[in-house]
């Protein structure tokens, strides 16, 4: 097991102290590079991914912020490891999968990662709690500056950024929100507002991103143009429109609230016992229930979970974390039954694992 410190801990994007954080989960934001003069991931051979693993390998150890990284190799790590490092967020589903030599380097309380030889040779993350997209993008930003002095990036002065994506191309910055909308959901404007999204030229995706479902009311909001624009305008207009968005969502609040008050905060109470004395539980049921509990702590309803307790719940009783928490596979009836009772050990102690820190 190469994961015990990650599964000993929370990362810091799941503490639920950012701005907004009753709304908006975590705020992402991922720089796609390429070295100069190496053929993308998808047609290098494997000494020159060998390369360029221990080219970002020998970069990241001399630059100070990510001393402390933990480095992981994909082809070292059990499926259900590799599935873990999915549902905590911090590799793509394309990464986990391939056989190739691909990488993780991640800090101990998971604000930065790095992923090696995905789909481009390199792709640097931040991740922060709430809303904060400048926050993220000055960090992981910062970190590029000093990579970028060990490392010769495939660089444009036409184009920007080179990356195997055209759609990339530029500055190689996706930059999302991962944002809960029960509200707009509930009084069905939720497609209005979704249209709204795209026509201003933002995607929207579900929980782990592009090609995943939507799931709890939870949708990510993330930039599509890279190219026309620098990395300050994608973040100033993602920012405007998230914010309009959070403004929806409370407008829709409010209205539920004036017409239908007692069946909410009913709704919200039921999926609260549920969670709290289930014996069997799936984890699509957990993602349903824990949505409407963390709608009742927005709406400043007082005795449920915290928002950490809520975040920590909605990513530890994953499937791969409760497997790897046991230290064994699970058939499907064992991990509904593990899953119930984890929930009821953290709703009934009220409290959650640490969240990691960096030095």
């Amino acid at each position: 097991m190469k994961l015990t410190g990650l599964s000993t801990s929370l990362g810091r994007w799941l503490d639920g102290s950012g701005p907004a954080s009753d709304v908006v989960l975590s705020t992402r934001v991922r720089l796609a590079r390429n070295l100069s003069g190496v053929p993308f991931t998808h047609r290098a051979r494997e000494e020159q991914l060998v390369m360029v693993y221990s080219s970002v390998l020998s970069a990241v150890r001399k630059t100070p912020a990510l001393t402390q990284s933990l480095a992981l190799e994909m082809r070292e790590l059990t499926p259900l490891d590799r599935q873990f490092l999915v549902e905590r967020h911090l590799i793509s589903n394309d990464l986990a999968d391939n056989g190739k030599l691909r990488g993780l380097l991640v800090l101990p309380d998971e604000s930065i990662s790095a992923m090696v030889n995905e789909e481009d040779h390199l792709r640097l993350q931040a991740l922060a709690s709430g809303f904060q997209l400048r926050a993220a993008w000055e960090s992981v930003n910062a970190i590029d500056d000093e990579l970028a002095q060990d490392l010769d990036y495939a660089f444009s002065d036409e184009l920007g950024y080179l990356t195997a994506c055209p759609t990339n191309v530029g500055t190689g910055m996706r930059a999302s929100v991962l944002i809960h909308l029960p509200s707009l959901v509930l009084t069905k404007q939720i497609g209005r507002v979704l249209q709204g999204i795209t026509q201003v030229g933002l995607a929207v995706r579900g929980f782990y991103g592009e090609g995943s479902q939507i799931m709890g009311n939870f949708f990510q909001i993330s930039n599509q143009t890279t190219l026309g624009q620098n990395e300050r305008e994608t973040i100033d207009s993602l920012e405007r429109v998230t914010k309009q968005i959070i403004d929806s969502e409370q407008r829709a609040r409010d209205e539920l609230l004036k017409d239908a008050r007692v069946q909410i905060e009913d709704k919200i109470w039921r999926a609260y016992g549920t969670l709290r004395h289930s014996r069997v539980i799936s984890s699509q049921e957990v993602v349903n229930l824990s949505s409407a509990v963390r709608f009742g702590v927005a709406l400043r309803i007082e005795g449920l979970a915290s928002v950490q307790t809520l975040n920590e719940l909605l990513v530890r009783s994953q499937p791969a974390h409760l497997q790897v928490r046991a230290g064994r596979e699970l058939e499907q009836r064992e991990r509904n039954i593990l899953r119930a009772e984890y929930i009821r050990g953290l709703l009934g102690e009220g409290g959650s694992v640490p969240v990691s820190r960096s030095n």
